[in-house]
């Protein structure tokens, strides 16, 4: 049985295939939200981007259907679904959706309490606004990718994880959509949220970028204890060829460390400028004595502020976050099952069975038709035009 979501009873289009619009309503139908994700249709010339299966939690606790948005019927056919919205998400780039007539100002017109959210990697205006990119231009543009730690060359260090695109953009706005839904609930007024993947970078860089501000200093790698200047802060190769990672901040957990590493001369001089290199050294040299795992049993529960990094397959098979539910099987309508990270935030609906899903081919567009009030006759008309699948 699938708990109720705080967001039971939301309504969300979703116009988007991938990027930020998706991961922002994949953690608002976590939280309960009923999201009808609208496809482009397929033809014989066109085929639209379609993620891999499991991409995007396979798609679960949604539903999908497909419309020709640029055809006259299709836009009707949006536009009637826009009626009973509470949210409508789109990530298209600035000025499509103005031009296909399904926008903010259409919307509000035969909706007055929408809340109409554009993702987008520079927000809707601005001199940037009409670049295209992707993650990794976001991350540049914002300061994530002049912070990290150089690679070959000096060149900016490259990021294994869609930052941009899962915290910078979705999170921005599955927040900025659920702030905007509980003042609907005091004041039903149509909302416009314009996300920008970038100004969410912005803000995740915020510490650094107010501290220039505030005093004109210059942060780069390096700058400071957060980003790599001290050898209590950083990363350190094990006997296996595996790493660690070493937060040691607090001069207790500093001292913790040292001395169970064998390292006791360095306490005191934690933050001595003159003497990292060499308390980097002597770490390298203990840390690579004995496997990571060796050194968990020794410093994880101590206090030294210790821990393993481990790859994607390490973590799938990781007793203490499956011990926390970090995991969930999933089960497709032919009866095949797999594993799939599980909704993780807070207040997050949780299932204990297997929850289903449907193969990405699969449509529930008679039955979304059927609610708003369309016969099966005028459907079938639709389908056989190829405005709906």
């Amino acid at each position: 049985m699938v708990e109720q979501g705080f967001l039971d009873g939301v309504r969300v289009l979703d116009l988007s295939l991938v990027g930020p619009a998706s991961r922002a309503t994949r953690l608002l139908a976590d939280y309960g939200a009923r999201v009808i994700k609208i496809m482009p249709v397929s033809s014989s010339t066109a085929q639209p981007i379609v993620p891999a299966f499991y991409a995007y939690s396979a798609s679960r606790y949604m539903e999908r259907i497909a419309i020709d948005l640029k055809a006259r019927e299709g836009k009707q056919v949006f536009l009637e679904l826009a009626k009973s919205a509470h949210v409508i998400v789109e990530s298209f780039r600035p000025g499509v959706t103005h031009r296909l007539g399904i926008d903010f100002e259409s919307t509000r017109v035969i909706n007055d309490k929408i809340i109409y959210c554009s993702t987008s990697g520079y927000g809707q205006y601005g001199e940037r606004s009409s670049w295209v990119g992707h993650d990794i231009n976001y991350l540049a543009t914002g300061g994530f990718l002049g912070m990290s730690q150089p690679a070959a060359k000096g060149a900016p260090g490259m990021p294994g994880i869609t930052i941009a695109d899962g915290a910078a953009g979705g999170m921005q706005a599955a927040i900025a959509i659920m702030g905007a839904l509980y003042r609907s609930s005091r004041n039903p007024i149509p909302v416009y949220l314009d996300i920008s993947v970038t100004d969410g970078v912005l803000w995740l860089a915020s510490l650094l970028i107010d501290e220039h501000l505030a005093i004109s200093s210059d942060p780069h790698f390096g700058h400071d204890v957060l980003s790599g200047r001290y050898a209590c802060y950083g990363v350190y190769q094990t006997l296996d060829n595996k790493w660690l990672a070493i937060g040691a901040i607090e001069a207790k957990f500093f001292a913790n460390l040292c001395k169970a590493i064998g390292c006791d001369q360095w306490i005191g001089h934690q933050f001595d400028e003159a003497s990292q290199e060499l308390i980097k050294t002597d770490f390298e040299n203990a840390f690579v004595a004995k496997t990571r795992q060796e050194w968990i049993e020794v410093l994880a529960a101590n206090e030294t502020c210790v821990s393993p990094v481990l790859e994607i397959a390490e973590i799938c098979n990781d007793d203490a976050l499956q011990a926390r539910g970090a995991f969930n099987e999933v089960v497709t309508r032919d009866g095949e099952k797999f594993r799939q990270l599980a909704p993780l935030f807070g207040g997050m609906r949780h299932s204990v069975e297997p929850v289903s899903i449907s193969e990405a081919s699969e449509f529930n567009t008679r039955s979304i038709l059927a609610e708003i009030g369309m016969s099966q006759e005028a459907i079938d008309q639709l389908i056989q035009a190829n405005v709906v699948q």
